[in-house]
């Protein structure tokens, strides 16, 4: 089966909940416009990268029903947004948010593996993430999480055949970084797998760009630029499972 998958590469407004959405939801739209079917969104797409705003102001913590995120239900494509909750020891969890094409929430996976300053504000959370939609299998990956195998490795064993990973890798080493694992984990994975990352100023970095789409052998099959914002659409060939 053919499916034509996005992933969402933008420059976040820091601390603007409401802009962040309303930027996400225009490519959303413009994503099933060309026909794709899922969109994958960068890491914290919904507040920017900002650890210390975030852990300094509850109102930028986003739950699955709020209803500044009313636009993303609404765009009429399978979403995976990535914003920060709050986690059940008080703190806030970096959640991506699986909308379904009719709005409903199919799933809420928080990133297991803190980054060095993430340590700080955040709650790691522990498992999951991994949806369906028309007999595909998508497995979920946030930023740091991909370092670790078992990760995309557990999804892949449950039947997964595309990994969506919301990142952030950085000007510098992050491009070197961002080449050299997702090959990797295609290949150790038999699966596709999706980069959706920033671009521009991200808290404490500048976000490299250079959101792609590798196959299960580790090729390649589309990559965006490293200057400005982008869009980028791939065509999938997966197993139908039901």
């Amino acid at each position: 089966m053919r499916v034509r998958v996005a992933a969402a590469q933008f420059e976040c407004v820091a601390g603007d909940v409401v802009a962040n959405v309303r930027r996400i939801a225009g490519l959303a739209r413009e994503a099933r416009e060309a026909g794709s079917v899922v969109m994958v969104c960068p890491e914290l797409a919904l507040t920017g990268y900002e650890p210390e705003l975030i852990g300094a102001d509850r109102t930028l913590w986003t739950e699955a029903e709020d209803v500044r995120l009313d636009p993303l239900r609404e765009a009429g494509i399978t979403l995976v947004v990535n914003g920060a909750a709050a986690g059940p020891g008080g703190r806030p969890r970096i959640t991506s948010t699986v909308y379904a094409q009719d709005g409903s929430v199919v799933e809420v996976y928080a990133k297991e593996h803190l980054y060095e300053n993430e340590q700080e504000v955040f709650e790691a959370g522990s498992g999951g993430g991994r949806f369906r939609l028309d007999g595909i299998g998508y497995s979920l990956g946030t930023c740091f999480d991909n370092h670790f195998p078992e990760v995309p490795s557990r999804n892949a064993a449950l039947g997964c055949q595309v990994h969506l990973a919301s990142s952030l890798y950085g000007t510098g080493g992050g491009r070197e970084e961002r080449r050299a694992l997702h090959p990797v984990i295609a290949k150790a994975t038999g699966m596709y797998v999706v980069l959706a990352n920033h671009v521009g100023p991200a808290g404490p970095w500048t976000g490299c760009g250079g959101s792609a789409v590798w196959a299960p052998d580790g090729t390649v099959m589309a990559e965006a630029d490293e200057s400005g914002p982008r869009l980028l659409v791939a065509d999938l060939e997966v197993g139908v499972s039901g």
